[in-house]
């Protein structure tokens, strides 16, 4: 038997988040077309200029009621029709409704791509919003608000963003609206909110997989390009403002076993200068479970099975302006309330006294950098990233200029970002649990005062 050397391994390339092409159509509706050779299924995400906060007074949730709407037939197909044929190209659709706007996200393979771009752009063009569809809608949307009522973390969420922003705020309401909101949406309100906003000059798509053989200008052309409208209307984001001062707000669920915790402000978000380094400083206060705060919390106290801390963006203008939100999430046992919110502050503590380790920031730059490509092995989580930046008005390369900035960025930076970003005396703490067990172990904190409110 004759055996042959292995042949020497070659040099490795860099990684880097890839760019797009960039071009727009003659309706003015901006497309950016990203080649990844192997990815079969191709991802494509549509961002519509339909913020939140351009519900109308009394409507919230019409955003999306619409989102959901959008696939529920067209000027062609019945619902029916429209999923059966969603179906035969193997192709899934959805979409959804948050504060900078509308996404609609569809995959399929790629030797189906140019039929299902014509059940897109149908489902953009020409929506039915039939009324018996929209009250289905409307129906389940109303059947959803008691589970996320009754789920803690999502409980805990509403009241931190009620607490944080003002009343005036569309920030400080639910994003899918409330039972009141939502019984008031019909059909008429939902075609409304289209005609007002849902346009292709206000609209971006994202393209992305295996493009290779793919006239994809001749398949836009035919579908998307067929999409008409006025030209987008130029609509000024309010700015966000938020009160952070410090305080603690318990949501009362009695005899409740344990108790949700949701800390948070508000802060940069990515056109910041400093966001990579509160995104590296972050992660190593809370953002894997080797953590200073899992390790604290989990491993020597047990009290809890995990606390995450994250940077979360709300919302970015075309200027630059922006905000978002820095938080520490997680569950412990009722009984430990007190102590476990004790010992997170004491970890707030000492990292604003001694900081970050330089091993701890070299860690977090391997995970966060260093798993990138791995994050990135589909069309559609490049597909979102790139749609996430048109969302949020950053360049084509944020994303692999992020990755080097990241890399560049030393210990001192992260902590002092990460100081900032969570400072021990300026955080809105939301506890869901048995308030008759926990309001005087939290008082005797000195973190802030405390308000009861019903869990209901």
């Amino acid at each position: 038997m004759e055996f042959h050397p292995q042949p020497p391994s070659g040099t490795p390339k860099p990684w880097a988040f890839p760019t797009p092409e960039r071009a727009t159509l003659p309706n003015g509706l901006t497309v950016l077309r990203c080649h990844r050779p192997g990815q079969e299924v191709v991802a494509v995400e549509v961002n519509l200029r339909a913020p939140l906060d351009a519900e109308p007074e009394g409507l919230d949730g019409v955003a999306t009621i619409m989102a959901r709407a959008l696939s529920e037939g067209t000027d062609k197909h019945t619902a029916e029709e429209f999923a059966a044929e969603l179906e035969r190209c193997g192709a899934t659709l959805d979409a959804n409704a948050d504060h900078p706007g509308v996404r609609v996200s569809l995959e399929v393979p790629v030797s189906r791509l140019p039929k299902a771009l014509g059940l897109l752009a149908d489902a953009l063009r020409a929506p039915a919003f039939p009324d018996g569809e929209v009250e289905r809608l409307v129906a389940n949307r109303l059947d959803e608000i008691p589970h996320e009522l009754a789920n803690p973390a999502r409980r805990a969420a509403k009241e931190l963003f009620r607490e944080l922003f003002p009343a005036e705020s569309r920030m400080s309401r639910a994003r899918q609206g409330t039972e009141e909101t939502v019984r008031r949406i019909d059909a008429a309100a939902v075609r409304a909110f289209y005609e007002a906003h849902v346009r292709p000059a206000a609209a971006t798509a994202v393209v992305v997989g295996d493009l290779e053989g793919v006239d994809l200008e001749a398949a836009l052309a035919e579908t998307l390009g067929g999409w008409t409208g006025a030209a987008a209307a130029v609509r000024p984001m309010p700015p966000i403002s938020a009160d952070d001062a410090g305080r603690v707000v318990i949501v009362d669920r009695p005899g409740a076993v344990q108790t949700q915790l949701l800390i948070g402000r508000t802060g940069p978000d990515r056109h910041d200068r400093v966001w990579p380094a509160q995104l590296l400083g972050v992660y190593c206060l809370g953002g894997t479970l080797t953590s200073r705060l899992d390790r604290v919390l989990r491993e020597e106290k047990g009290y809890t099975y995990g606390v995450r801390a994250f940077g979360q963006v709300l919302r970015s203008a075309e200027d630059g302006s922006g905000a978002a939100m820095v938080a520490i999430s997680g569950s412990v046992a009722t009984d430990v309330t007190g102590p476990a919110l004790a010992d997170l502050w004491q970890v707030l503590r000492k990292l604003a006294a001694e900081g970050l380790t330089d091993e701890e920031r070299d860690v977090a730059v391997r995970n966060l950098v260093g798993v990138a490509p791995l994050r990135y092995e589909t069309a559609a989580a490049v597909a979102g990233t790139l749609a996430d930046q048109v969302e949020e008005y950053l360049p084509d390369d944020y994303q692999a200029r992020l990755y080097a900035q990241l890399a560049e960025t030393g210990t001192v930076e992260a902590t002092a970002a990460v100081v900032s970003a969570l400072p021990a005396d300026r955080l809105v703490t939301v506890l869901v649990g048995d308030a008759s067990q926990i309001a005087d172990p939290v008082r005797e904190l000195g973190i802030g005062e405390v308000k009861v409110v019903s869990g209901s």
